[in-house]
């Protein structure tokens, strides 16, 4: 299940190339009623394919075709090609946060009708993406944490705050991941350091968090973009410290390994994907469907005894248990990446990455 876990959070995130670009159709034939569904490769696909979908046709008589899309850029690119032909390779689709953003720029998306989803007011707000006039332009799928991680061989004791990967203790014993773009560790300075990610509002205060996150880089051993490979240095106690994905930590754990998951007191990061309507679909009613569905406590709670993903709804309206809920996020409010930089100041950024963190 580890390297699974990845492969949906690698798709998403960092936009390494997509394993299954040429995607075969999954399930079902219904009478008349169907719906494309884009969904992140890999374990992540089987698992709604084997889960959430067939129930899904069960409640409502849709059917569903599930494509394993490429990584969040392509699967963009492809959905705004095929909508300027008036076509839409899938109706629904998973879209990272940004690929959401750079989706409204061109008016990709179909807004959705909130009025048509019953269970809106069971949405946490920061799941609901708007356009800039407030029109809602995604609704929240999956969402999943990175926190603070550790062996506990190494360390008995859990580390409390962000504020650790500072510590001139833990010289040399720090991963950390290696994008700007799917590390967040300008937030997560920000948030530690600056009273908070609109610490980022302006050119100034980026540079100034560059400038502080640089204070970091005594104490990392390696900055990673093969997640395997740092989560076997940390079993192993090699590189005993770092950012990690909450839920496969867990995994790890469960099997196990000395390792631990912490929520440090400044949050944890949460990174999401959304629901999203292509405008060239004829399938807006199927796909209100859909969406309502997906939002619906009960379907968020087997997401997260199944798929390992974090409720997109509020936790009291689930009947997650207390251990269940820990298993994949936390009350701690979160960190929520700034999405919007990545957007648009995104070379900027990565130049600056590179110059002043991991160059």
């Amino acid at each position: 299940m580890n390297i699974n876990s990845i492969k949906r959070r690698t798709l998403l995130g960092a936009g390494l190339a997509g394993a299954s670009m040429l995607a075969m159709p999954a399930v079902l034939r219904a009478q008349d009623k169907s719906l494309k569904v884009g969904v992140y490769g890999g374990y992540f696909k089987d698992s709604f394919d084997k889960n959430i979908f067939p129930e899904f046709t069960k409640a409502t008589g849709i059917a569903v075709e599930s494509i394993a899309e490429p990584t969040g850029e392509a699967w963009l690119v492809q959905l705004e090609q095929a909508a300027r032909a008036g076509q839409a390779p899938a109706d629904v689709s998973m879209m990272s946060q940004v690929a959401m953003l750079k989706g409204q720029a061109t008016e990709l998306w179909t807004p959705i009708d909130m009025a048509k989803i019953k269970h809106a007011s069971d949405l946490l707000d920061r799941f609901v993406n708007k356009y800039p006039d407030g029109r809602v332009a995604g609704v929240g799928a999956v969402s999943w944490y990175i926190t603070l991680v550790t062996n506990t061989n190494v360390y008995k004791e859990a580390p409390t705050s962000w504020t650790a990967l500072w510590d001139p203790a833990n010289a040399d014993k720090l991963g950390l991941l290696a994008l700007v773009s799917n590390s967040f560790l300008l937030e997560v300075t920000a948030k530690t350091h600056m009273g908070g990610t609109n610490a980022l509002d302006t050119e100034e205060g980026i540079l100034k968090a560059f400038e502080k996150l640089a204070e970091v880089k005594p104490n990392v051993r390696l900055w990673y973009r093969d997640e395997a490979q740092f989560e076997q240095a940390l079993k192993s106690g090699e590189i005993p410290m770092g950012q990690y994905y909450h839920d496969v930590t867990g995994l790890a754990a469960a099997d196990g390994h000395p390792v631990r998951s912490t929520f440090p007191k400044e949050g944890g990061i949460q990174d999401s994907g959304c629901w999203a309507l292509s405008r060239a679909s004829q399938k807006s009613e199927e796909a209100h469907i859909l969406i309502d569905y997906m939002c619906q406590p009960a379907v968020q709670a087997t997401l997260s005894r199944k798929v390992g993903t974090s409720p997109t709804v509020k936790r009291e309206s689930t009947d997650l248990t207390d251990k269940e809920f820990a298993a994949v996020s936390s009350d701690i409010e979160p960190i929520v990446p700034r999405y919007d930089l990545y957007q648009t100041k995104s070379d900027w950024l990565n130049q600056k990455w590179t110059e002043l963190i991991v160059g």
